[in-house]
């Protein structure tokens, strides 16, 4: 399997794709044909481990991985991801649990697929690699979770300073000598425009040996098309029909997985993408231009986005808005709609949502009629509501039990670095990488 730059730059091995992160043309990577399917090809496939190994063989072709495949997709995982069934405005739908993961959150998917490739590739290196990973909340400690204590490899871990909750800052900056945490006095916008910058700065790169741990990264995408593909084969093969998602968006990666699974054959319907207040993706759809812009800030943090980076790779794989737009939907949930949501969850559900699950549960909720009843409809809950609990807990009137997990990375000491959002700020705190 030979993979290309959305620029042109190309052809790259799986190998070499996950270890740069980025193209070497700035542009991010795509196999050169994505592999097609047909619901028979899983008939022997149950766990989620072996549909993975059936879904992403044809991506470790020729690749020094491709012996490892089994032990990278046991590390990877290692947790469940459950499926439950739920009721609301007289129908009945499901949540597909994401959040079950070391850092409670759906990011421990693809982080943990990372750092099991990525590890074994480096374990002949002779000096370290360093991850480089842009946050707005829940992926730069799932990348530091996984990567954590790892030799030979090295975290980053860029986030906005005041603009994710106290968990969430917390889980970012407790981990080993090998993480260094940076509270970045801007955007996440600011913080995906640092990794970039850094990852183009030749003599950066010669020093720290930089990758990506950012859904930039084909790495986080592969091990997210699974979770699609197992949920999508469990329902067609109990009802026979194909099940649509409405999947909360930020940077586009979790969307942009599904949507790839559809591609390459799974029984998956109609794909909703779930924005906050964030309406670039929406306003795309609109009006067909791509204008990008500074992000909002929001209760549902870890979807402030203004510019998704994976929007290249939609476009690139499918077409521009005019094609997007049959192809996909897209809604945009304010955050007085989210604390709707999240009440309304509560109430009907029996448990609490996040405020990034809130945007598809709301999304669900309002969908025109005819789209309502006429499919089965898989919502995405991609993180613990434990993680917001001055949120959730003042809407809800109760406290959110803490996950064991969340509870072990809470009660570890915390350290980090605040910086400018300048290359020179980012070059002078890697000094101190240990």
């Amino acid at each position: 399997m030979r993979y290309f730059s959305t620029r042109g730059a190309g052809p790259s091995s799986l190998d070499e794709a996950l270890q740069s992160g980025i193209a070497s043309d700035g542009g991010l990577f795509l196999p050169e044909q994505l592999p097609t399917f047909r619901v028979s090809d899983f008939d022997d496939a149950e766990s989620i481990p072996e549909i993975a190994k059936v879904l992403l063989s044809p991506f470790f072709a020729g690749s020094e991985l491709q012996d490892d495949i089994d032990g990278i997709l046991a590390e990877t995982f290692s947790f469940p991801i459950p499926v439950t069934e739920v009721s609301s405005v007289g129908r009945n739908g499901y949540l597909l649990e994401l959040y079950h993961g070391p850092t409670a959150a759906f990011k421990d998917v693809g982080a943990g697929f990372l750092a099991a490739c990525l590890s074994r590739l480096e374990s002949r290196a002779g000096s370290p690699l360093t991850i480089l990973v842009a946050t707005s909340g829940d992926t730069g400690g799932a990348v530091a979770a996984a990567f954590d204590r790892r030799p030979g490899m090295r975290v980053v871990v860029l986030f906005p300073d005041g603009r994710v909750s106290d968990r969430q800052e917390h889980q970012l900056c407790c981990w080993s000598e090998n993480v260094l945490s940076l509270k970045v006095q801007g955007t996440f916008d600011d913080c995906q425009t640092l990794v970039k910058a850094a990852m183009g700065d030749a003599e950066l790169s010669k020093i720290h040996r930089f990758s990506s741990a950012n859904s930039i990264n084909i790495g986080r995408l592969l091990p997210q098309s699974t979770y699609y593909a197992d949920a999508s084969l469990r329902h067609f093969r109990r009802t026979g029909v194909k099940p649509g998602f409405i999947i909360p968006t930020g940077n586009l990666g979790n969307g942009f997985a599904c949507v790839m699974a559809r591609e390459m054959g799974l029984p998956i319907g109609p794909v909703i993408l779930a924005t906050n207040a964030n309406k670039t993706i929406a306003d795309y759809f609109e009006s067909l231009e791509w204008l990008p812009r500074a992000s909002l800030q929001t209760l549902a943090s870890a979807m402030d986005v203004g510019d998704p980076s994976n929007m290249e790779r939609l476009r690139k794989l499918i077409g521009e808005a005019d094609v997007l737009r049959d192809q996909l939907g897209v809604t945009s949930v304010s955050d007085e709609a989210i604390k709707v949501a999240m009440r309304q969850d509560f109430r009907e559900f029996g448990f609490a949502t996040c405020p990034h699950t809130a945007t598809a549960t709301h999304t669900w909720r309002h969908l025109d009629p005819e789209l309502a009843e006429g499919h089965d409809w898989i919502l995405v809950a991609t993180a613990h509501p434990a993680k917001f609990e001055t949120i959730v807990e003042p809407l809800i009137g109760v406290k959110v039990p803490l996950p064991p997990e969340l509870a072990d990375i809470l009660s570890r000491p915390t350290r980090s670095v605040s910086i400018e959002p300048t290359l020179e700020s980012l070059a002078a705190a890697l000094q101190g990488i240990g």
